[in-house]
């Protein structure tokens, strides 16, 4: 056992699982200890695995700024809200991003404070440790280097080469240089597949939403996708699908209703409670709401992304839209829609409940999860490696997987116009398979099923320059080799002296 002398100082806080747990915890964790005589019972471990969950969550959406970097800085979303409000926030849009950026520190300091929780669990269960019972012990590593696997393969995306820290490190040790990012990729590798082996399928009671052995595969499958390694992404994707776990809800919606979140389709999310104490609510509702509603009004979709949607032939629109955006003619919710909410003519209906569910007294207090990764990303993730390796033909199968279930919401929600019939023309069947033409497809389609999920500006970044720069042709500012990373935050730079200039 490491005896190192480290005080964990995060566990001062109440270990509440934030991210999947039905039912908090009625022992919290307070105090200051050292991994020695931390880690003593099944207990005391559980506290500390359920701590390394809590930077998943938008408890408070400053300091999850990951909405800020994966889509304000995108083409789908503007920041909004009132002109100098948050001005580091637009700051990101505009791509006027100083190292000292709010968001950018924001973001880093969180998901860095993931690892450090993930690690404080892994130093804290070697082998030695009989303490804690093997079953547990085992289980709690898996989850613990999941997560490690999820911050890092986020805080890489996000910033390039970065530090690699995989023990609680003194001081001196903290002292150490950006790795290059496949390093990094190949840590989430290996994290990833130690994960798998000993997550189980499926939990139940109150553990349900812990982090799972599809999950481990799915983030796998999705870090070979953005390394480029097509054959490895599908192979991975496919034993997804092999769980035989996970298929798409009926309805899009029933992924962003409170009353739907445990579905099937939740491959890994963030889970948030309204109403629990400790807080666990979600703060996005708040941010994204219209300020006449008690909300911030950050967060306008753009007409960019509006546009991206399809139509049929007749001019009805693909219902992922409605689901995910409100605009002047349809309602939001249950009431009318306000165009002088928002300077686009758009806001987000993603993360966002209805004053019947969370009055405007609690705006800030949503039982909305985070959808980090649905089963639908899995299959198009599986469609994109299919065609970059040349096989066009299989790839059009899990398209068109996702596509059919979009179509067929006029068949599963009663309240759109025309319902039990798909209008003519809708989301038909893609069948081209020429390589280009349908690499195109693919990511059009990802745009629209994944919009607003916060994952749309590291899709531009990965596709490449020239689909980057046409794609933010509106941002002057923007310059792809010198934004494509966020820059290492000012703290960082402050205090590791050996990350250079």
């Amino acid at each position: 056992m490491n005896r190192k002398d480290i005080s964990i100082i995060a566990l001062a806080v109440s270990l509440v699982f934030f991210a999947g747990c039905k039912k908090v915890l009625d022992q919290p964790v307070l105090g200051s200890y050292e991994t020695y005589n931390f880690f003593t019972s099944d207990a005391n471990a559980k506290a500390a695995i359920n701590a390394a969950y809590t930077p998943l969550t938008f408890t408070d959406a400053a300091s999850n700024a990951i909405w800020i970097l994966g889509d304000v800085a995108s083409d789908d979303a503007i920041k909004g809200g009132l002109p100098g409000d948050q001005a580091d926030f637009d700051n990101i849009d505009k791509f006027n991003i100083l190292p000292s950026n709010s968001a950018v520190e924001a973001v880093w300091r969180r998901y860095y404070d993931g690892v450090f929780k993930c690690n404080v669990v892994t130093d804290g269960l070697p082998a030695s440790n009989t303490a804690v019972s093997e079953p547990v012990r085992k289980s709690l590593l898996a989850q613990a280097k999941f997560l490690r696997a999820y911050y890092y393969f986020t805080l890489t995306t996000a910033y390039g080469d970065i530090p690699l820290r995989l023990k609680v490190e003194t001081p001196e040790e903290l002292q150490s240089p950006a790795l290059p990012q496949a390093q990094i990729f190949a840590q989430v590798v290996s994290d990833c597949n130690a994960a798998a082996i000993d997550l189980p399928v499926s939990w139940s009671g109150a553990d349900l939403g812990r982090v799972t052995k599809g999950a481990a595969l799915a983030l796998l499958s999705k870090t070979y996708l953005f390394q480029q390694k097509w054959d490895s992404a599908a192979l991975v994707a496919g034993q997804v699908e092999a769980l035989n776990v996970y298929r798409l809800t009926p309805n899009y919606a029933d992924n962003f209703r409170a009353a739907t979140k445990d579905n099937p389709e939740a491959v890994f999310s963030a889970w948030h409670v309204s109403g629990a104490s400790p807080f666990q609510g979600n703060n996005l509702n708040q941010w994204m709401a219209p300020r006449s509603l008690n909300g911030y009004g950050f967060f306008y979709p753009t007409q960019s992304l509006v546009s991206n949607f399809e139509k049929s032939s007749s001019g009805v629109d693909d219902p992922r839209l409605d689901y995910t955006v409100a605009r002047s003619g349809h309602t939001y919710y249950d009431m009318a829609f306000n165009a002088g909410w928002t300077t686009t003519g758009y806001l987000t209906k993603k993360q966002i409940q209805p004053l019947s569910e969370i009055p405007a007294n609690i705006k800030g207090n949503g039982s909305l999860n985070y959808e980090i990764i649905r089963f639908a990303e899995v299959l198009l993730t599986k469609a994109e490696a299919l065609n970059e390796a040349g096989k066009g033909s299989e790839a059009l199968v899990p398209l068109n997987t996702v596509r059919k279930r979009a179509r067929e919401s006029y068949l599963n929600d009663q309240t759109l116009p025309g319902y039990g019939t798909v209008p003519a023309g809708l989301l038909p069947d893609i069948t081209v398979t020429n390589q280009s033409q349908l690499r195109d497809l693919i990511r059009k389609e990802r745009r629209s099923e994944l919009a607003l999920e916060f994952h749309r500006f590291f899709d531009l970044v990965r596709y490449g320059s020239a689909y980057a720069v046409a794609a933010l042709q509106d941002q002057p500012n923007f310059n792809y080799t010198a934004n494509k990373y966020f820059p290492i935050p000012q703290s960082e730079r402050d205090t590791n002296k050996k990350l250079g200039k």
